[in-house]
């Protein structure tokens, strides 16, 4: 197991002010040695109890609170490594812990038994949480990040873009397919694709105004966001 205490701080940024940080950042900061273009794929699986408590942790803004997801570096094709982030005041705790990709599918698939065969405090912690709190798989989140590393301390800068997220698909070792999963919602939801043409999911020509159809199809959706 991995344990490091870090202090995180967030910001959302415009394309343009992303455009230039990529420029100028390496003039001041070492690169990730993963950079490779617009930098490397991260895809999450988010797990979470079944009345989603560490959601509405989050969201009340508790102080101490935890979030356990499963994530692959998409360059890692045989492996996942199973995380618990703990929010402790202004500081971070993250847990992390490599698991092969068959674990990784049995976990995904709700058998969190295969946890036990790690002799690990973190697999232990999660199995016996995941179990007794019914945790499920909930959301994928799928990124491009551009990581930058300062020389002689810790500070590390990543800019995060291209996100998108999927509640269709827990398969972390799977592509995103964008077209797919709407047809998927589509019809789950029993709407007509002929009426909502998958071509045109997209932010160009769909109205926003809450009282209109698709407005309201684009909030019974909320499958893909893509920045």
């Amino acid at each position: 197991m991995n344990e490091v205490f870090r202090q995180e701080k967030k910001y959302l940024l415009s394309l343009d002010q992303y455009y230039k940080l990529s420029q100028k950042l390496p003039k001041i900061l070492a690169q990730d040695k993963n950079n490779q273009g617009e930098g490397y794929g991260i895809r999450s699986l988010y797990f979470d109890s079944i009345d989603d408590k560490d959601f509405e942790d989050k969201v009340s803004g508790v102080e101490l609170r935890r979030k356990i997801r499963l994530r692959t570096y998409l360059q890692e094709k045989d492996m996942a490594v199973l995380e618990m982030k703990q929010k402790q005041g202004e500081l971070q705790k993250k847990r992390s812990l490599i698991v092969s990709k068959e674990d990784a599918m049995e976990i995904i698939g709700k058998n969190y038994s295969v946890l036990l065969k790690y002799k690990d405090d973190l697999a232990t912690e999660c199995y016996g949480l995941m179990n007794t709190m019914c945790y499920l798989p909930k959301t994928v989140v799928d990124y491009q990040r551009k990581a930058f590393v300062a020389q002689g301390n810790n500070i590390r800068i990543t800019l995060d873009h291209n996100i998108r997220a999927t509640e269709s698909n827990f398969n972390i070792f799977d592509e995103i397919d964008k077209e797919k999963v709407i047809k998927e919602i589509l019809k789950k939801q029993n709407i007509d694709e002929k009426v909502y043409p998958v071509g045109l999911m997209s932010e160009n020509g769909l109205s926003t105004d809450p009282g209109t159809s698709t407005a309201k199809l684009l909030k019974l959706l909320n499958i893909l966001i893509l920045i």
